[in-house]
């Protein structure tokens, strides 16, 4: 006869699960077919499956908690429905024979690890005497003592129905008397059928077949992976003759997310091969049965905790794949890139792909965090609630990081610089590595890494915002022909203008501004010449050098530092007899 469960302690194992989902005259026959394993391991491991493939909701929400307490293990798991609230709660918790669920009792917090104790070791006794006696009938009687029924098997006392356990079943106690006796009638006989030679014999072939279907799965995946690997290694070319390097570092970091997520469900997939495998042979048999509902009652909570880790994990690398892919997507499909700006764009775009992912992966693991508490059976509502008080008390704690994150976000927004920019900050200055809400790194000459809060950046110059210039001062002797410097230096710049190996750093034709001072190494002539962003160092190298050529093969010298110095000798003189007379 089936029981009328509360829902709240639904928690079986798969077995039994399987067992439920079968019509009444099928879970009879399967109950009494000596292949009656076979078909609920078969039941069990397509449920596995699906669990597998159903992601973290149905790892974390619906593994329902395990309400049982072993006859090898009592001090395991708690019982069900277990509240910090008295010690007088009245809680369930299962009996159990062979790791297959019997019946629920009752009893108060305090009392139901040491009933349920009393039970499992009353009911173990009466398993072994009645294996090792040759009757196969089981003798189940009922006697009332003080009102409650008295259940006795084998003339042996096993337990007093309770009100409390009657109240939890909504039947009276004589009712709940009788229907743990035919459940009794039924499992001790089951016991010893499964105890058998030939049922052993039939287990262990189902068991050997089992594993070789995990060995060939595994085997399978592992092929999958080792191809899918292979794959990885040789992408497609890309259609795009000339792809921009923005545009390839996005495709390779998309392909490294992917490869990594991948990676993670594979492993996910082998260890639920290998573990839903073990779990199936260990229900085959009833000397192994007990290890299947301890590992349920075991390794739920650390189960959970490893879904949710490892499935977050794999959602931040999916949705690093999908930043990446769309912001290459943007980038390659010119849409927005086909000014003079689009460098500057496409810096700007990466900046923000960064900072989207910084956010993205904040978000999913706060996500986590909260399955995880979910998972460990916490009521998050209040949690939720008190939020908002504790969101005010951290932002009184932390206002600079508060004005880090808006300045950051202005910063970004206003476009006042990106990654890849060269800036100076105050006293400090060179080229943006990391940027993000809160703090901006950079690199200067010396290699150091320079790491500037956001909210202390108030004054920024940006070198290579959409183009740079190199501007150039050039000294020339005094004694030199002006005009014929002026026109040598403009010929070498329109030279190295139309140079093909500098024609596309070099954005607009080099200006001659003319004579800019009259310095202490002579003339000073000075040059502009417009380049492309962070080119301007290289472009100025470039000239210089073959300026100074020039100036060489023209007779042209470029002066040392040089001071006249005239002496009034009237005035020294007047000077010396003064310090005379003194």
């Amino acid at each position: 006869m089936r029981f009328q469960f509360l829902a709240m302690s639904i928690n079986k194992p798969l077995h039994v699960f399987a067992k439920q989902t079968l019509q009444p005259e099928a879970s009879k026959q399967a109950r009494n077919s000596p292949l009656s394993c076979s078909v609920i391991g078969a039941i069990a491991f397509g449920s596995v499956l699906r669990a597998i493939a159903s992601s973290m909701v149905i790892g974390v929400v619906s593994i329902p908690k395990t309400t049982a307490q072993m006859p090898l293990l009592p001090n395991m798991q708690a019982p069900s429905n277990v509240s910090n609230e008295s010690d007088n709660r009245i809680v369930s918790g299962w009996i159990y024979l062979d790791g297959r669920q019997l019946f629920q009792i009752t009893a108060t917090r305090s009392n139901i690890s040491e009933r349920l104790e009393n039970i499992h070791q009353n009911l173990a006794q009466i398993r072994r005497n009645y294996l090792q006696s040759p009757q196969t009938k089981v003798n189940v009687q009922i006697r009332p003592l003080n009102g409650l029924p008295v259940i006795e098997v084998n003339g042996r006392y096993l337990m007093t129905v309770t009100s409390e356990d009657a109240r939890l079943q909504q039947v009276d106690p004589f009712t709940l008397a009788n229907q743990i006796k035919d459940e009794l009638q039924k499992a001790l006989p089951r016991a010893k059928q499964e105890r058998e030679a030939e049922f052993l014999i039939d287990q262990g072939k189902i068991a050997a077949g089992i594993g070789l279907v995990i060995i060939a799965t595994s085997w399978g995946v592992y092929c999958w992976q080792r191809r899918s690997k292979h794959d990885s290694i040789h992408p497609i070319p890309s259609t795009s003759q000339k792809a921009q390097p923005i545009t390839t570092q996005l495709n390779q970091q998309q392909h490294r997310h992917l490869q990594e997520a991948k990676k993670r469900l594979f492993q996910l997939t082998q260890a639920g091969i290998w573990g839903t495998g073990t779990f199936i042979i260990l229900g085959l048999f009833p000397y192994t049965r007990v290890l299947q509902v301890a590992i349920i009652s075991a390794a739920q909570v650390p189960l959970r905790l490893g879904v949710v880790a490892l499935g977050t994990y794999v959602v931040i690398r999916l949705s690093y794949a999908l930043i990446d892919r769309f912001t290459s997507t943007l980038i390659s499909s010119g849409a927005l890139f086909k000014s003079e700006t689009s460098e500057r764009l496409q810096l700007r775009v990466s900046t923000f792909s960064g900072v989207t992912k910084s956010i993205v992966t904040v978000v999913w693991i706060g996500v986590g965090i909260l399955l995880s508490l979910v998972s460990l059976g916490i009521d998050i509502i209040p949690l939720l609630a008190g939020a908002g008080l504790v969101g005010v008390a951290v932002s009184l704690a932390s206002q600079n990081l508060i004005k880090d994150a808006i300045n950051g976000f202005l910063i970004i927004l206003e476009d006042q610089y990106a990654l890849g920019d060269v800036i100076n900050v105050g006293d400090v200055g060179g080229l943006v590595e990391n940027l993000n809400l809160r703090m901006t790194q950079v690199r200067d000459a010396e290699g150091r890494l320079i790491t500037i809060p956001n909210s202390e950046i108030k004054i920024v110059a940006n070198l290579s915002s959409r183009w740079s210039r190199a501007d150039l001062t050039i000294p020339v002797d005094y004694q030199a022909n002006v005009d014929e410097a002026i026109k040598l230096i403009g010929a070498v710049a329109l030279e190295m203008d139309e140079d093909s190996q500098w024609q596309q750093q070099i954005l607009e034709t080099p200006k001659v501004l003319g004579v800019d001072n009259f310095g202490d190494r002579g003339l000073i002539i000075r040059v502009w010449i417009k380049t492309q962003p962070l080119k301007q160092w290289d472009v100025a190298r470039e000239y210089r050098r073959r300026l100074k050529i020039a100036f060489d093969q023209a007779g042209i010298t470029i002066p040392v530092p040089q001071q006249a110095i005239w002496v009034n000798d009237v005035q020294l003189l007047h000077s010396q007899m003064d310090g005379k007379a003194n």
